[in-house]
């Protein structure tokens, strides 16, 4: 009897005859065809004048339904599925955290975020309506989002919930982008001056390092959470006394 893992790896390794596929993804072979004309597919495999398709192709033509099915147009998603083919590789967003892997318990990394991985469909239900080719481009560029195979891989579990979290009460993703980009270049200078003080001052033994990371990472983070709750109040105060004011000069 074929175990479960021979079975995933002879489904990963299955080709497809058009005709096949199209039964397989539930469309006619006139919908597979026109979809190929509008470059919503990749090319087959060729083998004289027979097409060969993949899983790959299928995930491709389930996502193209689902988004469908979610009101997007087939212009949109073509837009769309242009932008994740071209996105970064999951390999060069995560690169770094695998080079800190590789260095052993001694040297381990600072961040402790937990990578998502979604399907481009789950993503667009995160931010309805707000997926666009710009937000999605904009997104890949901040290295917010990588692309794995037929998956998205959002970097940050607490980013990604925060964002959504942001577009539910009416800020517009690109918003939330355009913000990210700022506060990126705020916490670069952040760490910036917090690496320079711990490196000028703190020597750590030998064989320590990672001791010494994990009693600092929250050091570091109480610092800014403390600041920054501070920074809100005193914004708070100023716009609600603004406010005030506004409202008995009106009065």
């Amino acid at each position: 009897m074929e175990t479960s893992g021979a079975a995933e790896e002879a489904a990963e390794g299955r080709e497809y005859r058009t005709a096949e596929l199209a039964e397989a993804a539930g469309i006619t072979v006139r919908t597979l065809r026109f979809y190929r004309e509008r470059k919503l597919l990749p090319a087959p495999r060729r083998e004289g004048r027979i097409a060969w398709y993949d899983e790959h192709h299928l995930a491709r033509l389930r996502t193209i339904a689902a988004m469908l099915e979610r009101g997007h147009t087939l212009g949109g998603i073509a837009e769309l599925l242009a932008a994740f083919d071209k996105g970064r590789d999951v390999g060069e967003l995560l690169g770094l955290e695998s080079e800190m892997a590789g260095r052993g318990p001694e040297f381990p990394g600072w961040s402790q975020e937990t990578p998502v991985r979604l399907s481009p469909e789950a993503l667009a239900d995160y931010f309805t309506g707000e997926v666009t080719p710009e937000n999605l481009a904009a997104a890949l560029d901040l290295g917010y989002v990588a692309v794995d195979g037929d998956e998205v891989v959002h970097v940050s579990r607490r980013l990604l919930d925060a964002s959504s979290a942001l577009v539910d009460q009416g800020v517009p993703l690109a918003a939330v982008l355009s913000a990210a980009r700022e506060v990126r270049a705020h916490v670069e200078a952040l760490a910036a001056l917090f690496t320079d003080l711990v490196t000028a001052h703190v020597r750590p033994e030998a064989g320590e390092l990672g001791a010494t990371i994990e009693q600092l990472r929250p050091v570091a983070g109480g610092v800014v959470e403390a600041e920054l709750s501070m920074a809100m109040d005193r914004r708070l105060r100023a716009g609600i006394a603004a406010w005030l004011e506004e409202r008995a000069r009106n009065a």
